[in-house]
């Protein structure tokens, strides 16, 4: 039986370069027959090996309708090209391990990276999930009825999940971890010391900056000047082994 792994691709930020790339460490990374399906506004330039279809409907206010909000969309009843159990895996992540697990790993239940800035809380990071299409429809309806409530009781979509489905599992730990904040050394090591790779990681989540290809470089951009001083990260040369 063929596994479906899905993404999304709206606006500038990401080419379909990180598409290509997504699709190439999910076939390094997988051992069953495995899809990629990318719901975007542009395919041009996806491998045509990675199947495409238009981002799923809803029903945003500007700015929020170009914001991560939009990946609510696909809680709806019917995603067009897919059905059954998927993995969602976000464009920015580094896949350095075996996905056939994700599948295997509790069946039936909605499971999701624990969020690293909120281990004390029951939040999870929608950077990697796995979900039954149509299985948790009340999500995107209250969405697209009760869109102002939502926002002012919820700070970002994931949140909003986290709160209001009613069924949730964590991955393993080891399993996915986040660059920034599992990764890189505190201040000020990480002047020194490139971020390690431990063992069992399967998928690196890159949110928010630096993105893989700055983080191997090891440049931070800084929309503050003092941030110069202390969000530093060195060169880190296994992106490159597996961002390819």
């Amino acid at each position: 039986m063929t596994q479906t792994i899905i993404c999304m691709k709206w606006g500038e930020r990401y080419g379909p370069d990180y598409v290509n790339r997504l699709y190439s460490m999910v076939q390094r990374h997988t051992a069953r027959p495995t899809r990629l399906v990318c719901y975007t506004d542009k395919a041009a330039g996806i491998d045509k090996a990675v199947e495409t279809y238009p981002l799923p409907h809803i029903e945003l206010p500007e700015p929020r309708r170009w914001w991560p909000w939009r990946k609510i969309s696909l809680w709806q009843k019917n995603l067009e090209g897919i059905s059954g159990e998927v993995l969602y895996l976000d464009l920015d992540v580094v896949v350095t391990g075996g996905l056939d697990d994700f599948f295997d790993y509790k069946p039936g239940h909605y499971c999701v990276a624990r969020n690293w800035t909120q281990l004390n809380e029951r939040i999870g990071n929608t950077s990697v999930y796995r979900f039954p299409v149509g299985g948790h429809t009340y999500l995107y309806d209250r969405i697209m009825n009760e869109c102002e409530d939502v926002f002012a009781r919820h700070r970002n979509s994931q949140t909003f999940i986290s709160r209001e489905i009613r069924d949730m599992e964590f991955w393993p730990d080891e399993w996915c971890v986040s660059f920034k904040h599992s990764l890189i050394p505190a201040w000020p090591l990480n002047l020194f010391i490139a971020p390690p790779l431990p063992p069992g990681t399967k998928v690196v989540a890159f949110t928010g900056k630096p993105d893989p290809d700055e983080a191997m470089e090891g440049r931070w951009p800084h929309t503050r000047w003092y941030h110069t001083f202390y969000k530093r990260v060195r060169p880190t040369p296994w992106i490159a082994e597996h961002w390819r």
